[in-house]
Parts: structure tokens; C-alpha cells; sequence
């Protein structure tokens, strides 16, 4: 299946390969979101500038940068005097997730039954296929291929907006964050598999003539295994305390690597 579909993640999403064209700060950004979205830095776990400027071979400076952009993307949060750490959702938060994402992706679903071509509609289709082969193949697959199916994932969702023909509705689905979100939501409660058919059943939805079904589709897609997440990320918001002590900063950082 990888080398039929000859699949590549996206630009910077290879944790432990720097971009050379990117900046430094570009760099340690893709770097660190990698890594939390793998699951190396889970939820609620430190990170010392310290350790990752040691780790990335950079001074703190481009490291700081990319955690403030990090920390405005929502995926790490910081305290005075007592340091960064991957953010932990509440569950309010988590489901406020879910509805953003179900919002712009439910208009994205309409967009695409009113505008797209059929070679637009084809390939949704063919994508569907595709990622439903993927994800039939993540069990006891390696962190490479489960990178690799997250990023084609993220790529279908974002190319149903594009067809659709909306490109400021499409910005917004990145520029929220709500599919980055999706994948961590997966990593942290674990959750590979999926049942047979979930992306090719929303594709041809999507490529049909019924906008309401259009919408359905695409609402009960993004609320599936919604209660599960909650559920499984529970523990981590009820034990929510930060840990001020800087040795057990450090020892987590090095616990995730």
C-alpha cells in the first residue's frame, strides 16, 4: 500500500528531519507540532527550552519563537515562572473543537455538492478509497506510516474545501487548526481504527446531488467516536496540576523522546 500510493507528508512533517529551506523558528515549529501530534510530547508534558534547543541544535531564541506560535495555535500553554507544556483540553474545549470543525466543514460539504466538477468529484472519490485503505492498514503499522495516513487525512478534508471553491472557508479549516486538532485528539486516546468504508461513504455524500445529505454525511463523520475521546482524555484534564518542579520538567521531556 505506501509504495503503491507513493504518499509523502506534508512540508516539515517529519519529526527528527529539519527543513533546510525553512527558518529556524519554521523549523523547530513543524519540529515540536510533530512531535506532539506522534505523541512523544503527550498531553500535559513539559517542555524545557533548554532541552529542546539542546536537542534541535539551536539557540533559545528561533525555540521560544516557535513555542509562542505553538501556544497561539493552541497545542501548548505557558505559566509565569513555571514554564511550557503541551496543553491539556478540557472537555468543554475539546468539544468546542468538534464544533468548529463540524461548522466549517459541514459548509465545506455543501460547497463541494454545489460547485464541484466531476474530475473534482472523482477524485473526492478516489481520496475516499484511498484513505480507507490506509487506515485498514495501521494495524501494528510503524509511527512513519501512521504520520503518513494522519497527513493524507488532513490533505483530503482540506482538498474538499478546495473543490468546493471557497478559498477563504478552506484558510480557515488550517488556519484553525481543527483537523491538527482531530490528529491529536486520535494520537492521545489512541484511537487507530476505523469502521470499513467511514471515508469513501462521506466522499460519495459529498459528490452527490443532495446538499442535505451532504451535510449529514459529513456531520456524523466528524462527531464519530466523539464521546470516546472525551472519555479517554478524561484522566488527563482531571489531573490537570502543572508540575513546578524543574527536574520533573526535564524528566518528562526526556520520558517522550
Amino acid at each position: 500500500m505506501k509504495a503503491e500510493l507513493q504518499l509523502m507528508p506534508e512540508p516539515g512533517a517529519s519529526a527528527g528531519r529539519l527543513q533546510p529551506m525553512e527558518s529556524l523558528s519554521e523549523q523547530a515549529y513543524h519540529f515540536i507540532r510533530n512531535q506532539i501530534l506522534r505523541g512523544r510530547y503527550p498531553l500535559g508534558a513539559a517542555l524545557s527550552r533548554r532541552a529542546l534547543a539542546k536537542e534541535m541544535r539551536m539557540s533559545f531564541v528561533p525555540i521560544s519563537e516557535a513555542l509562542q506560535r505553538l501556544e497561539m495555535d493552541g497545542l501548548v500553554e505557558s505559566k509565569p515562572r513555571v514554564g511550557t507544556r503541551v496543553r491539556v483540553p478540557t472537555p468543554q474545549g475539546i468539544l468546542e473543537r468538534y464544533g468548529l470543525r463540524e461548522a466549517l466543514e459541514t459548509q465545506a460539504a455543501r460547497l463541494c455538492v454545489e460547485n464541484a466538477d466531476d474530475a473534482g468529484r472523482e477524485e473526492i472519490r478516489k481520496m475516499g478509497r484511498q484513505l480507507d485503505q490506509l487506515y485498514a492498514s495501521t494495524g501494528g503499522a510503524d509511527e512513519e506510516f501512521l504520520f503518513t495516513v494522519h497527513s493524507y487525512h488532513m490533505k483530503f478534508h482540506l482538498r474538499i474545501a478546495e473543490i468546493g471553491g471557497n478559498t477563504l472557508l478552506r484558510n480557515a479549516i488550517e488556519r484553525e487548526q481543527v483537523l491538527v486538532f482531530n490528529w491529536l485528539f486520535d494520537t492521545a486516546s489512541q484511537r487507530r481504527s476505523l469502521p470499513p468504508g467511514f471515508h469513501s461513504r462521506l466522499a460519495e455524500a459529498i459528490t452527490g446531488q443532495s446538499i442535505e445529505l451532504a451535510e449529514e454525511a459529513m456531520r456524523a463523520h466528524i462527531r464519530y467516536g466523539r464521546e470516546n475521546v472525551l472519555e479517554a482524555l478524561r484522566p488527563f484534564s482531571d489531573g490537570n496540576a502543572w508540575r513546578v518542579r524543574r527536574g520533573r520538567r526535564r524528566r518528562v521531556l526526556s520520558a517522550t523522546r
